[in-house]
């Protein structure tokens, strides 16, 4: 039964989410202003500009690698230590597979594969020793149920003893390798946090009182002045304020931000969640100060300090990998098999109209950033709009006899496979505009409240928007529209099994070529 002071985080959650869907255009500062950062923030914003090692993906080499070599000390036992027939390598390879994967799933159970284990070496050793142990007997009981035994006791000794060794160097070794690498910012999150004055100073306290969390704080933003907001919080700069933030996060490779506001403070969480929420980072309200309980499983922890998740950041981790191995598998296969197409239309390009065979056009990427998109040239060069600000209409005397053909098919995006394999785009995702491009004189993000939340992905080649019709010319609002919401859908709907689908969808959209000029 729940006591009057315990909340149900989902339905605030909920709330929240819905209050920032409501807001008005006007109300969000979301757009592409640029605003000027503080040479202190400009000067940490620069530091930060390399990506960091994702401690999740860290992790999850690191049970790859422990994996593979468990198995190939048991190969190694077999061809080198134990004098018995080749006929038996079956057998033994099976039991290497299952003993390794057993010892892997009790390393998993027994938090093995944390950050915080890692970095201390004989808690990190005294966990994998005890599962090795636990691996090992399990296997020599169920060595008794079986005829082969006296095949399988000798190679067991020698994987144990040899498997032992090898835990016991490479825990170590891994130990002091994790704790440097935390040293010089290769493995950590960075997080900034939103709101000064002493509820910051309390979370930084708590957050430093922990030697093994992986957090990073790299500044602190605040509308706020004087003394309810001071220059300097625990030792941290405060480096702007919140419309500050969104640029400096633009700038700078942030992993968190960290709202440290009480929870009855909800209108101005809210306030701040209009101006952040198009940022492709993990949103946390701190929880360690109040007084309210929530259920276990609302929280999540950084170290020990209880947060509550408020806006995920999508595609990340193992999710970025799968995706970023699709991209360049797929982009591989289509230049594969569309590469005599792309001949024969960069030949008629060039044949039929002076100028280069591809245009340059700057257009938005991940996070705001500007990536030079390529395509065939399809215009007159006399005649191109490198900013897009004035879109093509039918028999637009712009675009050339072969361009128009080339636009009509969508093959003068097939150059677009260089910029997936150069990690630009994606094959899937929001399909990128140009920075300037517009309706009836009016910028998209002043058109549409949610534009620039398309952001928070890789921009693609083809999307879900395209394959459910809207692709081609944008004259009103209501197309602009109709795509952002197709985007925003594939954004928090993201698997690879969507990918696969707009990618099986997509020939047979081309097919309707009623808006394409």
């Amino acid at each position: 039964m729940k006591t009057p002071n315990t909340l149900d985080i989902a339905r605030l959650r909920r709330k929240l989410r819905d209050e920032v869907g409501k807001m008005d255009a006007r109300e969000r500062s979301d757009g592409p202003q640029i605003t000027n950062l503080s040479p202190t923030a400009s000067l940490v914003a620069q530091h930060l500009r390399e990506a960091n090692r994702s401690p999740v993906i860290i992790l999850g080499q690191l049970g790859i690698f422990e994996f593979c070599s468990m198995m190939f000390i048991g190969f190694a036992v077999h061809w080198f230590a134990v004098s018995v027939p080749s006929i038996h390598f079956i057998l033994h390879a099976g039991f290497a597979a299952i003993g390794t994967a057993t010892y892997s799933l009790l390393l998993l159970f027994a938090d093995a594969y944390q950050i915080q284990v890692l970095r201390k070496p004989w808690t990190s050793l005294k966990r994998a020793l005890i599962g090795w142990v636990l691996c090992l007997a399990a296997m020599a009981v169920f060595c008794e149920f079986l005829p082969s035994s006296e095949v399988l006791y000798p190679w067991l000794t020698g994987w144990a003893v040899a498997g032992s060794i090898f835990i016991i160097i490479e825990r170590y070794m891994l130990a002091l390798g994790i704790r440097r690498w935390t040293r010089n910012g290769l493995i950590e999150r960075r997080a900034v946090i939103v709101g000064g004055g002493e509820p910051a100073k309390t979370l930084i306290r708590k957050l430093e009182s922990q030697d093994d969390n992986d957090i990073r704080i790299c500044g602190i933003f605040d509308d706020r002045q004087g003394e309810r907001s001071p220059t300097m919080v625990a030792g941290y700069p405060k480096l702007g304020t919140v419309a500050e933030l969104v640029q400096f996060a633009r700038e700078a490779r942030i992993d968190m931000l960290i709202i440290s506001l009480p929870l009855s403070a909800e209108a101005r969480i809210l306030q701040l969640l209009k101006m952040l929420w198009v940022l492709p980072v993990d949103i946390r309200l701190a929880a360690h100060s109040d007084s309210l309980a929530f259920r276990p499983r609302a929280y999540s922890h950084v170290g020990t300090v209880p947060m509550l998740d408020l806006v995920d950041k999508p595609i990340r981790d193992w999710d970025s990998v799968a995706k970023r191995a699709f991209d360049i598998v797929f982009s591989l296969l289509a230049l594969a098999l569309l590469w005599p197409i792309m001949l024969a239309a960069a030949i008629a390009v060039r044949t039929t109209s002076k100028g280069p065979i591809l245009f340059v056009q700057k257009r938005h990427g991940f996070n705001n950033q500007v990536v030079n998109v390529l395509k065939f040239r399809s215009m007159y060069t006399e005649m191109s709009d490198p900013t897009a600000k004035l879109a093509v209409t039918k028999n637009d005397p712009r675009v050339t006899p072969v361009g128009r053909f080339l636009r009509k098919s969508s093959m003068d995006e097939l150059p677009q496979l260089f910029n997936v394999l150069k990690g630009e785009l994606s094959l899937v995702g929001p399909r990128p505009h140009a920075i300037l491009a517009q309706t009836h004189n009016r910028l998209y993000g002043d058109i549409v409240e949610d534009y620039f939340a398309r952001h928070r992905v890789k921009p693609g080649v083809t999307g879900w928007a395209q394959v459910n019709g809207w692709r081609g010319e944008i004259d009103n609002d209501e197309k602009i529209k109709g795509r952002t919401a197709c985007d925003l859908y594939y954004i928090e709907n993201w698997s690879l099994l969507l990918d696969l689908k707009i990618l099986f969808m997509t020939p047979f959209s081309l097919l309707n070529t009623e808006n394409a000029y």
